[in-house]
């Protein structure tokens, strides 16, 4: 299977020499759950959108600094693509800034919110498992760094996990049991050291010194990063696998 990564931003220039750029760590995410997946990454950011929705089986949409209301002149163009992937039947996963734009362009809406910054590991409360994710525990933790949220879901869209901080956590699109879509706001591909170093790079600038401390407190917390990774591989499974069905 072929996964295209849509890259909506990029890695602050300070930290790629270390941790590199967002497409590898997805395909580091995703790869050990799936030895057999590959990846073709697309710099949606720097105005690069794929051909067609059927160059890839599937797609990523990555987090970003901007927001789904910032006015730039790419974001209008993949939410059209996002629409015409889900009707050409390729199934989609959205982190974070990817999260609030696939539930944008399926009828849904995402703000900056006037409950602030949510960062370090936060946790979720999971409230539907589908089969997919069948041996999700009771709660989920992630590293999250966001002050936009999706206040809105799309009619057909389920929960599947939330918090008080962060209502639409996490989101299935469709038949929760074999969704087009599903995203999450925390990002499960940051590591310890990155998650560590991204607030760090923010302290007293975009965070408050004492939210930065309350963040990086939380960094050595587990994660569920790698069972993230399992329940996508299972949801593209369970996906190309009715696919298959109606084809047949």
């Amino acid at each position: 299977m072929l996964i295209g990564i849509l890259e909506t931003g990029k890695v602050n220039e300070a930290l790629v020499e270390k941790h590199g750029a967002y497409p590898p760590m997805f395909e580091r995410l995703l790869g050990l759950a799936g030895p057999g997946l590959k990846f073709r990454a697309y710099p949606v950011v720097d105005g690069v959108l794929p051909a067609s929705p059927e160059e890839c089986d599937a797609w990523l949409i990555t987090g970003s600094r901007h927001g789904v209301y910032d006015d730039l002149p790419w974001i209008g163009p993949l939410k059209e693509f996002l629409c015409a992937a889900r009707k050409a039947g390729r199934p989609m996963i959205g982190i974070c800034f990817g999260h609030q734009i696939l539930a944008e362009a399926l009828g849904g809406k995402a703000v900056k919110s006037e409950k602030g910054w949510g960062i370090g590991v936060q946790e979720y409360e999971v409230i539907r498992r589908p089969g997919w994710m069948a041996d999700a525990p009771a709660r989920l933790a992630f590293h999250a760094i966001h002050q936009d949220q999706v206040v809105a879901l799309p009619p057909d869209a389920t929960r599947l996990a939330t918090s008080p901080f962060c209502e639409h956590a996490f989101v299935a699109y469709g038949d929760p049991e074999v969704p087009d879509a599903i995203s999450i706001q925390p990002h499960p591909e940051f590591d310890r050291e990155y998650g560590y170093d991204l607030i760090v790079l923010g302290k007293g600038e975009r965070f408050t010194e004492e939210e930065a401390e309350r963040a990086m407190a939380s960094n050595g917390s587990p994660v569920h990063a790698d069972d993230f990774a399992r329940w996508c591989v299972n949801y593209l499974e369970a996906f190309a696998r009715r696919r298959g069905a109606k084809a047949a």
